[in-house]
């Protein structure tokens, strides 16, 4: 599910242009360069960041590809999901996703929850829906209520909301690769994937570029 993806129809279609005459690789998802550049997590590593939503069904659509993709990612880079954060409903998701996160459980259970919500229709606004979800994963609930509302989840929510101003993101699922390029939304999802790995080609050549510029 994309948000406001028509603001940026023109300059995405641009982009799309460049992207193909620049990287010399046809069927390239549409991607912008964000200026100024973002600080990365990551010194040392290319650090590629999925933003997401987990009720968003593009977003579950690239899962099984990223799923394939990131392992086998090459040891300079490092990725990272952040929950974007458009309203008040993607803001519960982005709690959840923290507070699974905090608790060491992201991994184990963010492709179950992402199917409990598309396939079998849970309602991850809904505490009781969750609650009973989560129970029935081993997670102890009251230990998941609690990292809900505490200040580590708070503070890396705030961090995800500066982000997503920061990337200018319009829709998910989007990719920006090392804090400079970001693959919007829009096309297949293995064009997405195959433009971010011809950037993080050019994120390598940009790192190694760097010294000679100093």
């Amino acid at each position: 599910m994309t948000a406001r993806i028509p603001r940026a129809l023109a300059a995405l279609a641009a982009a799309a242009a460049l992207a193909s005459a620049a990287l010399a690789q046809p069927q390239q998802a549409p991607f912008l360069h964000i200026e100024p550049p973002i600080a990365t997590d990551t010194p040392g590593k290319i650090e590629v960041v999925e933003f997401f939503w987990y009720e968003c069904p593009h977003c579950y659509d690239l899962e099984p590809l990223l799923e394939r993709w990131v392992p086998k990612l090459a040891q300079d880079v490092q990725f990272r999901r952040v929950p974007a954060t458009f309203n008040e409903r993607w803001k519960i998701s982005a709690r959840v996703f923290y507070a699974l996160e905090s608790m060491g459980l992201e991994n184990k259970l963010h492709k179950p929850l992402m199917d409990a919500i598309h396939k079998d229709r849970l309602r991850i606004t809904d505490e009781r829906q969750l609650g009973e979800w989560l129970g029935k994963q081993g997670v102890d609930v009251a230990k998941f209520q609690a990292a809900l509302k505490s200040f580590a989840v708070e503070s890396r929510l705030k961090r995800a909301e500066q982000l997503v101003r920061d990337a200018r993101i319009d829709g998910v699922p989007a990719l920006m690769v090392n804090g400079r390029y970001l693959v919007a939304a829009g096309g297949s999802a293995q064009r997405m994937l195959d433009t971010a790995d011809a950037l993080i080609g050019q994120a390598r050549k940009d790192l190694a570029a760097a010294p000679a510029r100093k």
